[in-house]
Order: C-alpha cells, then structure tokens, then sequence
C-alpha cells in the first residue's frame, strides 16, 4: 500500500517543480555530494555515507532540489498498478539526509531492519505470528507511517502495514498469490476502503523480510486524519 506524510524524524520540504536550478550550480558542475548543500557546508571530499552509493542515488543527488518534480497521485497509482516500486525517488535534498541516517542506523544496530525491529516495531525474535491466518491477530501487524517518505504530493500519506506473518509470493512472478492478493485486498477493504473510497488508496507488496518472517505492505493517500488513526505504531 503506498503513500506519503511527513516524517518523526526529518519533515520533508515543499518543493517547486517549475522554478530552474539557481545558475551557480549549473555553471559549477559541483561534484554530487555538495549539490543541495549550502555553500559553507560543503566539504572538498565525499562524507562517508555517501561514499558507495548507487548510481540511480548519486544521479538523484546530483539535481538540484529546484528541478525535481514530485509525483502526482496518478503517478503513484499507474506506478503501483504497474509494479515498477523501483521508480520512486525521495527530493534530492530528502535522500541526502536519509542515507546520512541509515549509515548512521548500521553503524548502531548493524542493519537498518535491525533498527525497525527493535525500535520502530517493537518486536523481538524469533518472529512468530499468534494468529492461524494473515490479519486474524491484531498483535500480528502494525502500521507505522514511513519516517522517509517519498518525493510526492503532500497531500499523499505513506503508511507501511509490517506483518509477523509472511505474505505468500509465487516463485515465478516473485509477486503475490491470488490466495494472498485476496487476503489482503479483504483487510483493505475493511480498513481503508470502506472509509475513505477505492479511489484513495493505492496499493504495493515490498517483500522486506526479517528472519522470512517480516513482510511489508504499503498503503497510500487514506487522509491525513484517518492516517492518524491507522499508524498504530505512529
């Protein structure tokens, strides 16, 4: 289920989509880690944690905050209904800071599912369901709003459904059963769905497991409020 609000630890900013990037930084070529930071803050040579990043990240670093365009709730729909979940990016600016906080993350817990296990979910291991079927157990799931959320609409809220129990994929697509599709679209309906209409919710399977045992799910743009009232977890 995907969708966007603003971070416990970091609110994102609002961003123009249609202003050009200030000419300096043009006329410059700044190297990827000083874009996006301000001219007294920048250092000669790479931070650490920005030292292996991906190419997709150092492409996103290296734009400036002014020429990104957040993704519209179309976007994120089509985007989801198409499963290419690899397509979404965080604001320039928003990346920086969060792959800053995730080094920071391994370097305390080891890993950053290490960190939402302890502290953002509460659970110890083993991980072990209570219930006999998906969503039968409350005490089974959480549902935590996502702390880095996405370049979006800021009217789009990103909650994270995490579950104790594993969400059934087939081996060949690597996408959900049917059986399990069902599963989850009843627990949607009955939770989002009935309160604030099909059209507002989007929905993604992200299979970030723990132990096998962890699964996640994304849920998006139910409203601000009623957001409130789903993150059981905050």
């Amino acid at each position: 289920m995907t969708a966007t609000t603003n971070s416990p630890e970091q609110k994102p900013q609002n961003h123009q989509t249609s202003t050009p990037p200030p000419s300096s930084e043009k006329e410059e070529k700044l190297p990827y880690w000083q874009v996006n930071v301000p001219p007294h803050l920048r250092t000669e040579t790479c931070p650490d944690f920005l030292r292996d990043v991906s190419p997709k990240d150092r492409g996103i670093l290296s734009t400036p905050d002014s020429s990104y365009r957040l993704d519209t709730w179309e976007d994120v729909r089509e985007r989801v209904r198409r499963n290419q979940l690899d397509r979404f990016q965080r604001v320039p600016s928003e990346l920086r800071r969060y792959l800053a906080f995730t080094w920071r993350l391994r370097k305390e817990y080891g890993s950053v599912m290490r960190y939402v296990l302890e502290k953002r979910l509460g659970w110890r291991e083993p991980v072990v369901a209570s219930g006999k079927g998906p969503f039968e157990d409350e005490s089974d799931f959480k549902v935590l709003r996502n702390d880095w959320p996405y370049g979006v609409d800021p009217k789009i809220v990103h909650l994270v459904v995490w579950t104790k129990f594993p969400l059934e994929e087939d081996p060949k697509t690597e996408d959900l059963t049917d059986q399990a599709r069902a599963q989850i679209d009843a627990w949607v309906n009955k939770v989002f769905v009935e309160r604030v209409g099909k059209d507002r919710v989007g929905i993604a399977f992200l299979p970030s497991s723990f132990s096998g045992r962890v699964s996640r799910l994304d849920e998006a743009r139910p409203g601000p409020r009623y957001a409130c009232e789903c993150a059981n977890g905050r």
